[in-house]
This record gives C-alpha cells, sequence and structure tokens, in this order.
C-alpha cells in the first residue's frame, strides 16, 4: 500500500461521508489516513493487528472479504464499503483488494469521536454491521428463521 492524497472535493462525493458538511470532513481528513492500494494487496490479513485495528473505508475501487473459504466483493456503495476487523476477529477474515484502490484508515478511538459528536456515519455503519453480522450467522440460527423441526443444539 502507498501513501495518498484525500482531497475534500473528492471525499465529499465519496458515499461513506455525504452527509457530512465541510467542517467534519476537514476533521475526518485530519484524522485519517488514505492509501492507494493495488489489485491483490491484501488491505487487513486473517491474523489483523495493531496497524490494521479500526476502521477500513473503500473510498474508490473495490475490495473482498474473504471468510470461511467465500469471497464477498463490495464497492465503494455497498454495505461492505467498510470494514473493522474486530467485527470478525474469531472468523480469520481477510481484506484484498480485488481491484485498483484508495482506501482510508480511522483509528477505533477517531471513529468513536466522531459518532459520538454526530457525524453522519449512522446509516452506512448499521448497514455494514448487518452485512457483516449475515456473514457469520451459525447455520442453526437460520434454521430457525426458517423454522426447522430439529432445533440447534
Amino acid at each position: 500500500m502507498k501513501p495518498s492524497i484525500t482531497y475534500l472535493h473528492l471525499l465529499r462525493n465519496t458515499p461513506f461521508f455525504t452527509e457530512l458538511n465541510t467542517d467534519q470532513l476537514r476533521f475526518v481528513i485530519q484524522h485519517s489516513r488514505e492509501w492507494e492500494v493495488k489489485t491483490g494487496t491484501t488491505i487487513v490479513g486473517p491474523q489483523g493487528g495493531s496497524n490494521t485495528a479500526g476502521y477500513w473505508i473503500l473510498l474508490d475501487g473495490g475490495w473482498e472479504l474473504r471468510i470461511g473459504g467465500k469471497a464477498y466483493a463490495s464497492g465503494h456503495s455497498d454495505p461492505g464499503k467498510w470494514f473493522n476487523q474486530a467485527l470478525l476477529a474469531s472468523q480469520g477474515a481477510e481484506l484484498v483488494a480485488n481491484d485498483h484502490s484508495y482506501v482510508m484508515h480511522i483509528s477505533e478511538h477517531n471513529m468513536d469521536y466522531m459518532l459520538a459528536r454526530g457525524f453522519g456515519f449512522g446509516k452506512h455503519i448499521a448497514d455494514g454491521k448487518n452485512f457483516y453480522n449475515s456473514l457469520t450467522t451459525p447455520p442453526c440460527r437460520l434454521r430457525q428463521r426458517n423454522r426447522a423441526i430439529s432445533p440447534c443444539s
């Protein structure tokens, strides 16, 4: 990954950030790091680590989440446009660029600060959590939703 510059006028039009005002966008730029990522580059490895902890937001391009032998691709307007390894820490998830991409890293602390101050990420965070929860729903919960006769043990 190669460090990149975040431009306000581009960030303003990125789906994750369209609800933010100019001051909030400037705050995001000051408290994040943008990276240019080549196709095939691992952004977050299955082991995670302190360098990859926090929130990753797809600004442009595409990535795929590899988990449980499957790959789930997302673009910058999809529910999977952000990722936090803490959500899937026990699953050995890997986040890999599937296109030439630009991604932003925001620490957990800075994201918590922004959310507490009403930055307009709520719908994006909720949509992403629903997406990630759907990937890790245990089979017994799926059977219960489909009203299977045999209960989970």
